[in-house]
């Protein structure tokens, strides 16, 4: 199949794009300055069999007033420049798949949420992700369309992961805040499985939580890291200073909600890396 896929340079897509390409698979890459000129994606996108769209800005940083417009302009326009280009084409030459990714950020904190729940959040993370969603909604209805909202995504070369084992191999780790706080996360390898699993299954349809089955809590996720490494995680870090370092994005680490794959379960998708201890051991070892 001939694939395209935005956010090429993601960690999702450098990923990905190796496992499409050993199953023989054509990867056409989206330039992030094609994104804003629908002329030059109806060209690109014309006998493409599935579009894979993942690109976006970072958005643990501090959401000045520039930041946040760019968190939400790099998903929304690119994702309604997509879609106008996906429906100017005639039928036989359109693609047949559209995937999105989306974020758990949508959910309302320190509640379970499978892909029935309607209870959001109201803060700027879940503005983003419903409209980024609401973007693709003019999508043509005969082209299959799924969203996985994604949850952290843990590897290792994942920011998470890079950033944390340094300070954990000095013995300065340790919870953030309460460490109460749900962790929903998912193995970099079982994320780009599930979109594989998507491509080939014509049944799957709509909006699927990627995260593993397994809910913990950020405490529990930082003494499974630092039990692997051999070391202590005594430490907190204090919420103010988060709230002084990022301002309003400490909330992605302060709280988040408790989220539940039940659709890909449901549907037969079976995860290499169901819980945080099978996550972290192939991570670290």
């Amino acid at each position: 199949m001939k694939i395209a896929i935005s956010g090429s340079n993601g960690y999702i897509a450098k990923n990905l794009i190796p496992e499409l390409e050993s199953s023989n698979h054509d990867v056409i890459r989206i330039e992030r300055y094609e994104l804003s000129d629908v002329d030059q994606l109806t060209k690109k996108l014309f006998d493409i069999d599935v579009v894979i769209s993942l690109a976006g800005a970072p958005i643990l940083k501090r959401w000045t007033n520039a930041n946040k417009n760019e968190i939400l302009r790099s998903r929304i326009d690119s994702t309604q420049n997509i879609v106008h280009a996906i429906n100017r084409l005639t039928t036989e030459h359109r693609p047949g798949l559209f995937i999105s990714a989306s974020a758990i950020g949508i959910y309302s904190p320190n509640k379970v949420h499978t892909e029935e729940s309607d209870s959001f959040s109201t803060d700027f993370v879940s503005e983003v992700v419903k409209s980024w969603e609401k973007a693709s909604d003019e999508l043509n209805p005969e082209v299959r369309k799924v969203i996985f909202r994604i949850g952290l995504i843990l590897g290792k070369e994942a920011k998470t992961i890079q950033s944390l084992v340094p300070i954990i191999k000095l013995g300065l780790g340790g919870k953030i805040g309460t460490g109460k706080q749900p962790f929903p996360f998912i193995h970099i390898g079982d994320a780009i499985r599930a979109i594989l699993w998507s491509i080939e299954n014509n049944h799957a349809k709509g909006i699927y939580n990627l995260v593993a089955p397994e809910n913990i809590d950020n405490k529990t996720f930082t003494k499974t890291l630092a039990e692997s490494l051999n070391r202590p995680a005594i430490f907190t870090v204090p919420e103010f200073v988060l709230k002084i370092a990022l301002g309003e994005a400490s909330a992605l680490l302060l709280q988040n909600p408790q989220v539940y794959p039940e659709r890909l379960l449901n549907e037969g998708f079976k995860f290499k890396f169901p819980d945080i201890h099978s996550t972290i051991k192939e991570i670290i070892h």
